[in-house]
């Protein structure tokens, strides 16, 4: 059977899509319709899928994701890579006992246990009665809640300030290791595997290329250094010269 995602018309005059850039309002209907969505608007969505189908590479992605959780639009589970449509129970309710049904089946299978708590907490908000007695919130929320306590341990022995304060040295900057948007780039390296010194070896290595190059000094900046290249400059060769520094940024 087919599957579709109904928009309604009035989206593209709505005040928040107004006021949106192409760009976001193309990510935006793309979270509400990308073949992952469900009835509950909570699903598995992994940033792999979201690069391959909007052809957005990494960076982007991460951006857009969080950009739309400052405006309180969706809700994105690293560990579980879940994403919650904060507003879709509201414009997407169906009161049907097969769709009701669908949704608690939905809901049984989703990992993070803070999401059906939000969805339970709004349906009850907005008036819509669902019977929750056959969702199991009990043992989940306790697995979910060590999965969190384990990734705030990880979170907290990541070295955010003493990789900014190399980078600060080295290169003859002032950022700020508490930057959301820095330590959103060193947490995913981090959560690749890479390490202090991976750090500190790809500080090294572009900014002996790039910090004497007008043009290119600019880039010597955590969402530069630490985004998706960031593999490929810790592989680099060093070079003397700086003449093909441009070759390494794209």
């Amino acid at each position: 059977m087919a599957k579709y995602r109904q928009v309604h018309v009035e989206f593209w005059q709505d005040g928040f899509v107004l006021d949106l850039t192409p760009e976001e309002k193309y990510f935006y209907l793309y979270l509400m319709t990308n073949s992952k969505t469900s009835q509950c608007g909570i699903y598995e969505l992994p940033k792999r899928i979201m690069e391959t189908e909007t052809g957005y590479n990494r960076e982007t992605v991460d951006k857009l994701i969080h950009r739309f959780e400052e405006y309180g639009k969706i809700s994105y589970h690293e560990p579980t890579r879940e994403i919650m449509i904060l507003n879709w129970t509201k414009f997407n309710w169906i009161n049907s006992p097969k769709v009701t049904s669908l949704i608690k089946k939905e809901l049984e299978s989703v990992k993070y246990q803070g999401f059906v708590q939000l969805f339970i907490t709004k349906c009850k908000e907005y008036g819509y009665g669902i019977d929750t007695v056959g969702i199991d919130l009990g043992e989940e929320r306790e697995i979910e809640r060590e999965v969190e306590e384990e990734r705030e341990v990880e979170v907290k022995n990541i070295p955010f300030s003493e990789i900014i304060e190399y980078l600060n040295s080295s290169a003859g900057k002032k950022y700020k290791a508490s930057t959301n948007k820095t330590k959103t780039c060193i947490k995913a390296r981090w959560n690749e595997g890479f390490r202090l010194d991976d750090f500190k070896k790809v500080v090294d290595t572009k900014t002996k290329e790039w910090k004497n190059d007008s043009k290119m000094s600019q880039y010597l900046r955590p969402e530069t250094l630490f985004g998706n290249k960031f593999e490929g400059y810790l592989n680099q060769e060093s070079q003397k010269e700086t003449g093909d520094a441009y070759d390494h940024m794209f």
